[in-house]
């Protein structure tokens, strides 16, 4: 097998192929923030964090919420993946419940989970699904007598004068002659 050969793909580059197309099609990277921004949200509140000797308990008394807070970003995240036609709710939601995160839960997990769930709900209030690309039509037999090529830009082929003489030179069509003096007919 020479390095000019094309290697058959295997198994690992066909499903990534799958997965490559499956994450084209929905709001991916702004569900993984979204999920994401519910982890620090979710555990600082319950942390206990040892500095050397030292043991810093972060938990608050609304310790509660903050669980809620954060489960609920991580099911709107997944409900980014799976039910993309949701994606404005989930968006607007996710960036609520950033901002409700705030006073509730340390400072929204340490700004982290705050900024990661405004960064993924505006993504995927941005998001818009792709067109798919359209057919181009089948090539069509342009030689002319000969075997030479037939023109088909006819505004090229002919040399025509900019501003004929008495013709005037108002490409809007707002012009007195037409009537409409400039202003718009509606009312």
């Amino acid at each position: 097998m020479s390095a000019e050969s094309p290697a058959a793909p295997g198994q690992f580059a066909h499903r990534r192929q799958q997965f490559r197309a499956w994450r084209g099609t929905r709001p991916f990277w702004a569900g993984l923030l979204v999920m994401i921004s519910g982890l620090p949200i979710m555990y600082f509140p319950y942390a206990h964090i040892k500095l050397g000797g030292l043991t810093v308990a972060m938990a608050t008394t609304a310790g509660a919420g903050s669980l809620i807070i954060g489960v609920l970003l991580v099911v709107l995240g997944i409900t980014l993946w799976f039910q993309k036609h949701v994606r404005t709710f989930a968006g607007v939601a996710a960036i609520m419940l950033g901002l409700v995160s705030l006073p509730v839960s340390n400072f929204g997990g340490f700004i982290v989970g705050f900024l990661l769930a405004l960064f993924g709900g505006a993504m995927a209030v941005a998001w818009a699904p792709g067109v798919p690309p359209a057919e181009e039509p089948a090539e069509q037999d342009t030689t002319g007598e000969g075997g030479a090529p037939e023109a088909t830009d006819y505004d090229t082929t002919l040399l025509r004068p900019v501003n004929p003489v008495g013709e005037p030179n108002d490409l809007s069509g707002t012009s007195p002659v037409n009537g409409a003096n400039g202003r718009h007919s509606a009312g």
